[in-house]
């Protein structure tokens, strides 16, 4: 696999690293490429349950490389091909059921926002700014931006940060529910690596919880929008049912059970 992705899996978690520090992580068509290659390998796997997504570098990522679409790309159609591979990317992880957590210090922009977006929880620093800026080269949104931001955010915000030259702070990206945590570090390399390390925490907690019920809780939120409101309780009720039948959940049910019984004595 191409260097501009770091894959490793390690008891059932598989990090997979942006590494185009250079271009601040900013899409080329090697880093497309891989991305949809590490993505399906790792959702499509039987003992990952956990995906982190991180970066090298001072940023998150920034998108796509406009310096390489200028260089190398020569119609709007080879932009659109490049979108249609990272998306096959974006449909592995969010169709997947394995909860995905992004580690997204530093800046997040443009198609960036579509992989931050991508994962089910995010973790920021406290210097860290994320928004579209597709405009100022004249572009619209892509990479899942107009798919997901309206439902992260709803409708009006989504609106106010595409429709503006504007970067959300750490803080407005909380207040927003874009994300879902902050650290702050010392310096910013400090607090880069303190983003990764509570990444890291989530994805072990769910490893180290009831995993798989965690990831079909991840798909039943996902995949809400092919259902209707019906099918959507008859599919609750086929997955609760499913996964009562499963050891882990029994186990777990006959646990919980002993030690209420031993409180109420």
């Amino acid at each position: 696999m191409s260097d501009a992705i770091l894959v490793s899996v390690d008891e059932g978690m598989a990090r997979l690293t942006l590494n185009r520090p250079a271009r601040l992580n900013a899409f080329n068509a090697d880093l497309a490429h891989a991305w949809r290659d590490a993505t399906a390998e790792a959702a499509g796997r039987d003992d990952i349950k956990a995906i982190l997504i991180d970066a090298a570098g001072p940023a998150f990522c920034a998108g796509g490389d406009v310096i390489d679409m200028a260089s190398t790309m020569s119609s709007g159609a080879d932009i659109t091909a490049l979108a249609e591979v990272i998306n096959a990317g974006i449909r592995s992880l969010t169709e997947s059921s394995i909860p995905v957590v992004a580690a997204a210090h530093g800046t997040t922009a443009g198609g960036g926002l579509g992989i931050l977006l991508c994962s089910d929880y995010a973790v920021v620093g406290s210097r860290s700014k994320v928004g579209s800026l597709y405009a100022n080269i004249g572009l619209t949104p892509d990479l899942s931006v107009s798919a997901q931001l309206a439902q992260a955010v709803g409708q009006r915000r989504a609106l106010q940060l595409v429709l503006q030259d504007r970067l959300l702070s750490a803080a407005e990206a909380i207040e927003w529910g874009l994300v879902a945590e902050v650290v702050e570090g010392t310096d910013a390399a400090a607090e880069a690596e303190l983003v990764r390390a509570r990444a890291e925490e989530v994805a072990r907690f769910w490893l180290a919880g009831a995993a798989d019920a965690y990831g079909q809780a991840k798909r039943l939120i996902r995949s809400r929008p092919e259902r209707t409101f019906a099918e959507q309780l008859g599919e609750e009720a086929r997955l609760i049912g499913a996964m009562m039948d499963t050891a882990d959940a029994r186990a777990r049910i006959a646990a919980f059970a002993a030690a209420s019984a031993q409180k109420g004595r």
